[in-house]
């Protein structure tokens, strides 16, 4: 039976939470569901294509709040402008995607008791603050969101003792394969030496990323690896920082930073192994695409996602957080030794199946309809 679904979230730019946004939305559609992804971003500014028949929508207001009072004021036009949308659309669910876009659902959600509204949470909270108003905002509004999905086990658990969520399922991201290509493209064999081996790396520019622990730890393995570049894809604010820190070690020629591609699947062919460095992670998309795309991988062990995805020895290597030196020497262990990496490789193609998009969907499904029958329930019971 076809359903009216709604997708909430900030924007459909090159992010996460985005991606995973678009790739449900485009499952959903190509199913025959009717659905509509509502931004307050301007349809001109999505990075991800999404399925002819998905209805797009802009609600405005994604700017930034000079002081307290406007933030206030903006976020109440934001609760407003998502109900008008509710009352409009009258989906049979709505999804917000991120934790403040769930809050303002909770919020918009009231007297609108008839549709299913589940918030959803793409980061580990705890390593996410949010600040003490809307971490306040968020634990008593979660009570009046019929269900919250997670990534991780850990992040369920955190979410259960913080809020007042009434249902915390746990919902890992889709790895669709192969990925699909969208603008910018760039040929991932025009950059770097012809003949190298690359290891390669994903991920916005900034500090939660790690790359300069990366940096530090390939630094180390540069000289005994001649044959061997790495390529980190992605933009951020500290691309200077990270170009500076390319130079002073002695990197420029060894160590690539392309920017945004929107052609990912080839990239992840062109390589030959992939690395994680992150400090913290909600779930970690980048190294379930590269496992489905056949790239053993090695990854800190942060406070989420990797290790619900990496399958330690088998895959992939898991490093203890932050050690610089233990990324080294696993990178090391796996750079040397072909045999290794084409066993990992041969068993991390299994990630397709692991985290199909109809496995995942199907579970958003179930949790849909199990909350559908539990308002029910509850009717005929009062």
């Amino acid at each position: 039976m076809s359903k009216r679904l709604l997708f909430y979230l900030p924007s459909l730019s090159a992010g996460g939470a985005e991606r995973v946004c678009s790739h449900l939305a485009n499952y959903w559609a190509e199913a025959g569901h009717r659905v509509l992804v509502a931004t307050l971003s301007a349809p001109e500014t999505d990075h991800y294509r999404l399925h002819a028949s998905v209805k797009r929508c802009s609600l405005g207001l994604l700017v930034a709040s000079s002081n307290p009072a406007v933030a206030v004021w903006r976020n109440v036009q934001r609760i407003q402008r998502l109900r008008g949308l509710l009352r409009k659309v009258a989906p049979d669910a709505v999804v917000a995607f991120m934790a403040w876009p769930s809050v303002i659902l909770a919020f918009a959600r009231v007297g609108f008791r008839h549709i299913i509204c589940i918030g959803s949470e793409r980061m580990h909270s705890p390593s996410w603050p949010l600040g003490p108003i809307w971490e306040r905002l968020r634990s008593v509004s979660y009570g009046w969101l019929d269900g919250i999905t997670a990534l991780t086990e850990a992040s369920a658990v955190w979410l259960r003792a913080h809020t007042r969520a009434r249902r915390v399922a746990v919902i890992p991201n889709p790895i669709p394969y192969p990925l699909p290509d969208h603008p910018p493209y760039l040929d991932p064999f025009s950059v770097g030496m012809p003949g190298r081996k690359r290891l390669l790396a994903i991920g916005r520019l900034s500090h939660e990323k790690g790359f300069d622990l990366l940096l530090a730890s390939f630094s180390e393995l540069a000289r005994n690896f001649e044959s061997w570049e790495l390529v980190i894809l992605g933009e951020g604010k500290l691309r200077p920082d990270l170009e500076r820190q390319i130079a002073s070690l002695g990197l420029s020629g060894r160590v690539y930073l392309p920017g945004v591609v929107g052609n990912v699947g080839a990239w992840l062919s062109s390589a030959e192994l992939f690395v994680l460095s992150s400090r913290s992670e909600g779930f970690g998309n980048v190294l379930g695409e590269a496992l489905a795309y056949g790239l053993p991988a090695v990854s800190f062990d942060c406070d989420s996602g990797p290790r619900a995805i990496i399958r330690h020895g088998v895959d992939g290597l898991l490093i203890p957080a932050g050690d610089t030196a233990g990324l080294s020497n696993a990178l090391s262990r796996l750079m040397r030794d072909d045999h290794l990496r084409a066993e990992m490789a041969a068993r991390a193609t299994e990630a397709r199946q692991r985290f199909a998009i109809h496995r995942v969907a199907g579970a958003w499904e179930q949790l849909i309809e199990s909350l559908r029958e539990s308002r029910l329930d509850s009717r005929n019971d009062g």
